[in-house]
């Protein structure tokens, strides 16, 4: 019999120390990157005992009678142990929907973490959705590079990458955060009409906290950042939060520079490079140009997945 009980903050460190020890948890659940954001969602996260045994926990936030894992991060789900077996995912989901019926929750929106994030194989979630009655709302396309198999860089993006050394461009790591942000949502602003999700005072915040994991790897020209990334480095991946370039490092391959030195410095401590997603519109629109860039530097798809489960009260 699975009990659920809601997250507060006396269950920090037990929660913390099962995100660590995890099989496909990552930092962006630790409490202290989860509630850097903490007024702009009503956190709803659970945790699930079998007898006094924690076996899940669930990063969650609700709104309007719909429970989101979570609104606030890209994905969520299910975290689970080594021992998590099957059946045992299967008497989870039965509990959730339990909870969620005895508390006026109509819909469940579930983000699975993808593959590439798990630590160990952990698709038990997926299984019991489609056992449940669950279906997809949601398929966004992400790019992928295999580090430890990369494909071969076409001739052209080779010769950015050899005009920007030509001309001077200098990769560094940087605190700079500031003149980051600002390239970044110039971009953007331009493409898209929005702005990035964290500001340069929420990223110095996250850096702070987890310094090993958030790192900004900017392009120099002239003393100024002309383009670069925000990282979010987890086990066997390395995530490129942001991208940004402004017109001169389009000419002289500035980006083009970037990405290949964000390859060849986690080729052999990391698996994957995840470009993020380039689709809009809950996966309606693909945005060809950005994907084809990514795919440029050698990426192929992996997707993001969004379930629902809607509750018959």
């Amino acid at each position: 019999m699975i009990k659920v009980e809601v997250y507060n903050s006396e269950k920090l460190k037990l929660w913390n120390d099962f995100i660590r020890n995890s099989k496909n948890g990552i930092f962006m659940f630790d409490r202290n990157f989860m509630e850097y954001h903490k007024d702009r969602f009503t956190d709803n996260s659970l945790l699930f005992y079998d007898e006094e045994k924690l076996v899940a926990v669930m990063p969650a936030s609700i709104k309007d009678g719909v429970l989101t894992s979570h609104g606030g991060l890209t994905y969520g789900g299910f975290i689970t142990g080594n021992d998590m077996k099957q059946h045992h995912m299967n008497d989870c989901f039965m509990a959730l929907k339990e909870y969620a019926l005895l508390n006026g929750i109509k819909e469940i929106i579930y983000k699975h973490i993808p593959h590439i994030y798990h630590k160990q194989p952990a698709e038990e979630d997926l299984f019991s959705l489609y056992y449940n009655g669950a279906g997809v709302v949601k398929i966004e396309a992400s790019t992928v590079i295999d580090l430890q198999q990369p494909l071969k860089m076409p001739k052209g993006r080779k010769a950015q990458v050899g005009r920007a050394r030509r001309e001077g461009v200098s990769i560094k790591e940087s605190n700079d955060f500031e003149s980051f942000i600002e390239l970044e949502n110039q971009v953007l602003n331009e493409r898209h009409g929005t702005k990035a999700v964290h500001n340069a005072s929420e990223l110095h915040l996250l850096q702070e906290r987890f310094p090993n994991n958030i790192k900004l790897l900017a392009a120099f020209y002239q003393e100024k950042i002309i383009a670069g990334t925000v990282l979010f480095i987890y086990d066997n991946v390395v995530h490129t939060q942001y991208m940004a370039t402004n017109e001169t490092a389009r000419e002289i391959g500035a980006l083009d520079l970037t990405i290949a030195t964000v390859i060849e410095q986690f080729k052999e401590a990391k698996k994957w490079l995840d470009f993020g997603i380039s689709t809009e519109d809950a996966g309606h629109y693909l945005n060809e140009g950005l994907i084809a860039q990514k795919e440029g530097f050698g990426g192929r798809t992996n997707i993001y997945q969004t379930w629902k489960i809607i509750l018959e009260q």
